[in-house]
């Protein structure tokens, strides 16, 4: 892309202009913004410019909101994305996508709280095995993501290195154009890392993972094959576990799927 601006004006864009917030939360690890078109959450995302904007967003249009996505402060941007995905992330919009939805199952370990049965390593695991020796670019160290390395060549991207399988994240001009699949965070999205990352991945399968990530079918114009993120399937427990702080909110709050393009 030759402006990486295009992508984010490309988003906000796709946001009509009647719907407006009415409530929002920046989070200690997550974030809300609900709107009268839905309800989209994004991960809190520390660092960037110091916080200048603390003007009440209550009443303001959804796209006035999503305009804070290009915001160099990162914990404005969280609230953009979460703005973005009170209108993209939500069933009757995608409902004209090819569209999987998770099927929910009691998680005994969890306490009874609902588990999810496959994330989005699971659903290309049999494609990167069969292909054998191929080489995956995650970006993000998500839990179990070394399993990974039982069946790939493995690399990590991690902007904080904490075990010997993260690579600092400015490695990715080297590795990522190697990639055979590339997964990558929808917190590059925040950051504004994802325009370069998704150009550095052209050869590659692109799956972009997380409650951060944008879903919207905007996304596969840039190189993405597939968004795995979520939508809000109960706005009551999701308010609780952003307000509450306590990170952890998938299964009853999060209902995660997939869109593959």
């Amino acid at each position: 892309m030759s402006n990486p601006w295009d992508l984010y004006d490309q988003l906000i864009a796709g946001v009509p202009e009647g719907p407006c917030v009415t409530e929002y939360c920046l989070g200690t690890h997550w974030s809300y913004v609900q709107a009268e078109c839905g309800m989209g959450v994004a991960f809190t995302t520390s660092g960037g410019t110091p916080r200048k904007n603390f003007e009440d967003f209550r009443g303001r249009p959804v796209k006035e909101v999503a305009q804070l996505a290009k915001s160099w402060c990162f914990e404005e941007a969280s609230l953009g994305i979460a703005a973005l995905n009170a209108w993209y992330a939500h069933r009757d919009r995608l409902s004209a996508l090819t569209t999987h939805y998770e099927q929910p199952e009691d998680d005994p370990a969890a306490g009874g709280r609902l588990g999810m049965k496959l994330d989005a390593f699971d659903l290309y695991r049999p494609r990167i095995e069969a292909q054998g020796n191929a080489n995956v670019v995650v970006v993000g160290h998500f839990p179990h993501v070394t399993n990974i390395a039982d069946y790939a060549n493995l690399t990590v991207l991690e902007r904080k290195c904490s075990d010997e399988w993260d690579t600092p994240d400015p490695a990715c001009e080297y590795v990522m154009p190697q990639a055979d699949y590339a997964f990558i965070t929808g917190v590059t999205i925040i950051n504004k890392t994802c325009p370069r990352l998704l150009q550095l991945a052209e050869n590659a399968h692109v799956v972009m993972v997380g409650p951060s990530v944008v879903m919207s079918p905007i996304m596969f114009d840039y190189g993405v094959e597939t968004l795995a993120g979520s939508v809000v399937s109960d706005p009551e427990a999701a308010k609780f576990g952003v307000m509450n702080g306590k990170g952890k909110f998938f299964g009853k709050a999060l209902e995660m799927m997939y869109v593959t393009k």
